[in-house]
This record gives structure tokens, C-alpha cells and sequence, in this order.
């Protein structure tokens, strides 16, 4: 298995009828209102280089307009690049074969949206059968899969019911299922539960994070909401007027912002139920101290533990239960306070 399932490399996307004239131009500095009001095209993506992890979830985030579906679409090549590479396991899909993308696309691809995309005059079972059906699974065979999909996402007993007849929140349990019964390595989730109310969001959040832990898919999960992204990220990538300005884990990017824009979009974020305690644990010197905290508990819940041992100190754990660090409650309870940018930027 490659250690990155997906690497993209070096990708523009210029949107007009001459976009490649004007690659060169882009690289060398032009910006995307100049590109636009000079040539009339639309800069969509600015040397994109970005390795997704195989069997994790990375998150692709920014505000409208920032091409992060342009560049969501560009994995199943729903959209031709301008120039770049995007790999799979080391092979360039931009360089496909019309017959090998066709299989790319059927068989390790899956997609789920945020409008649903499901066929209103097909039950639940037919739309979660609807993958199998295109790649040629046996009737019986697609069925059987497809039910241990609806079953398995909470929607057992709906299966001959329509799309008009469920919630949105049921309507997008079915878009997972069939995504899922197809069996596909990359999962390509574009907004997927931005148009849900924001307790079955959550909800549904929880659905995919259950699910990932057993399936170990490659996840590629488009949004512009930080709170999500921060939840579902083992990686996250943000995007600007079609350009990655930072990427790095949730934890990274929390403490340490690229930029004032960066530091903008984390600075509302509860830092204490975000970093872990391995952000803000020290060196062991001496012997251990305090009572046990296992590595990847966030701040919030380490604080609680602290106070109710009635202790100020405390050691870090590995799943094995060897210490990793020592922690010190004041330095954890200042860590949760979001630091102002001009504290940040005296401290640079």
C-alpha cells in the first residue's frame, strides 16, 4: 500500500477556452482578478500540492469560491486539469484511459453529495442497489449488500420507501450506503452534510467517524465549516482564491496559523475540546507524577480529570500504558485561552 493513496501534484485549473496559454502567466505572479480582467478566464486552482493519507480523512476546507470542489472533482476527473498530476497509488489519473477511468470511477471511486443526488423514483433499496447495478452485480448479490449497508447506517425497515418519504438527514444516510456498497477505496464527500440541520449533522459526523474506524477508507471530505473539519480531519488542507495556505493536522493549525486569515477562521475555536495533551505535555524529569492521562485526550477532559483528583500535575500515556510526558495543569488551562493575534505576533 502507498503511503499516500492520493498525491496531488503541481495542479492548476484555468477555466476558459485557452486556459493552458496561460499557466505561465499564473506561475509567474499574475493574480486571479488580473487573469480574469486581461484575458477573461477564471483561476480556479494555483499550484495545488497537496498528499492525501491512505485510509484517513482529509479534510478540504474555505470559504465559497475557494475551488475546493474544483479540486474534489478533480480525483474522479469530473473536471480535466489545466496542468498537474494527480496520483493514485503512484498512477496519474489525468493520464487515464477513457476505459480505465471508466473503471477508476466504478470501482474505486464513490461520491456522496449535498443535495443527495438520490433517484426519486427508485426505493431506498434501488438507490443503495444503484452502483452494484452499473458495475454488473448479480440482482441477489446487490441486494444482500446493499440491505447490510442500510442496515448498518440505521435505516433498516426503510428500504422500500422513497426519497421524498425520508428526512433529510435519512435521505443522506442513503447517500453514504450506496456510496459504501460499492466498495470503493476513496470516498468523495462533497459538502455532504451542509445542507442538514445542525444536531443531525452532527449526528451524521458521528455515523462516518464509527464507520471510518472500522473501514479505514480513503475519505476526501469537502467543507467550510471549521468546527467540522477540525472533528473529521486527520488532515486538513485550507483554501484560498484557489490556493492551499496552510495544511497540516487540526492540531497544527489551531496553534500555529499561517497567516491573519488563518488566525481569523480559529480564533472562535474551543481550543479545550480541540488540542490534545500531547500539545502542551513537557519532558519527564524524574518520576512520574499525578494520575495517568492517555495520549490523544483533548484539553477539556484532562482539566476535569486534573480537578477531580484534586491534582495540579499529571503524566501522559500511551495506549500501553508507558508515560510519555508530564502535564501541568496551569500550563493546560492556558492553553485552552485563545491567544489574541497581537500576543502571537509579539511572540514571533
Amino acid at each position: 500500500m502507498a503511503s499516500h493513496a492520493i498525491e496531488i501534484r503541481n495542479l492548476y485549473k484555468i477555466f476558459g477556452a485557452r486556459g493552458a496559454d496561460h499557466v505561465e502567466a499564473v506561475r509567474a505572479g499574475m493574480s486571479k482578478t488580473e487573469l480574469n480582467a486581461t484575458h477573461n478566464h477564471v483561476l480556479g486552482l494555483k499550484d495545488i500540492n497537496i498528499s492525501m493519507p491512505a485510509g484517513g480523512v482529509m479534510v478540504v476546507m474555505g470559504l465559497s469560491g475557494s475551488g475546493k470542489s474544483t479540486l474534489i472533482r478533480h480525483i474522479n476527473r469530473l473536471i480535466e486539469p489545466t496542468s498537474g498530476e494527480v496520483l493514485y497509488d503512484g498512477v496519474d489519473i489525468c493520464r487515464m484511459s477513457e476505459l480505465d477511468l471508466r473503471e477508476f470511477r466504478r470501482h474505486k471511486t464513490a461520491m456522496v453529495f449535498q443535495k443527495f443526488a438520490l433517484l426519486p423514483h427508485r426505493t431506498i433499496l434501488e438507490n443503495t442497489c444503484y452502483g452494484l447495478e452499473i458495475q454488473g452485480v448479480p440482482g441477489m448479490e446487490r441486494r444482500r449488500r446493499a440491505m447490510e449497508w442500510i442496515e448498518r447506517v440505521g435505516l433498516s425497515g426503510f428500504e422500500n420507501r422513497y426519497p421524498n418519504q425520508l428526512s433529510g438527514g435519512m435521505q443522506q444516510r442513503v447517500g453514504l450506503a450506496r456510496a459504501l456498497t460499492n466498495d470503493a477505496e476513496i470516498l468523495l464527500m462533497d459538502e455532504a452534510y451542509s445542507a442538514l440541520d445542525p444536531l443531525i449533522r452532527v449526528d451524521m459526523q458521528t455515523v462516518l467517524l464509527d464507520l471510518q474506524k472500522e473501514l479505514k477508507k480513503t475519505v476526501v471530505f469537502i467543507t467550510h465549516d471549521l468546527d467540522e473539519a477540525l472533528r473529521l480531519g486527520d488532515k486538513i488542507a485550507i483554501l484560498r482564491d484557489g490556493e492551499v495556505i496552510q495544511q497540516g493536522s487540526g492540531q497544527d493549525i489551531v496553534q500555529y496559523p499561517a497567516d491573519a486569515y488563518i488566525a481569523a477562521f480559529v480564533k472562535e475555536v474551543n481550543r479545550g475540546r480541540v488540542l490534545r495533551v500531547e500539545t502542551v505535555m513537557t519532558p519527564l524529569s524524574g518520576p512520574v507524577e499525578g494520575p495517568a492521562i492517555p495520549a490523544g485526550t483533548v484539553l477539556e477532559a484532562a482539566a476535569r480529570d486534573l480537578s477531580s483528583a484534586g491534582a495540579s500535575v499529571a503524566h501522559v500515556v500511551d495506549p500501553a500504558g508507558l508515560p510519555l510526558g508530564r502535564l501541568d495543569l496551569h500550563a493546560l488551562v492556558g492553553a485552552m485561552v485563545t491567544e489574541s493575534t497581537e500576543a502571537r505576533e509579539a511572540a514571533a
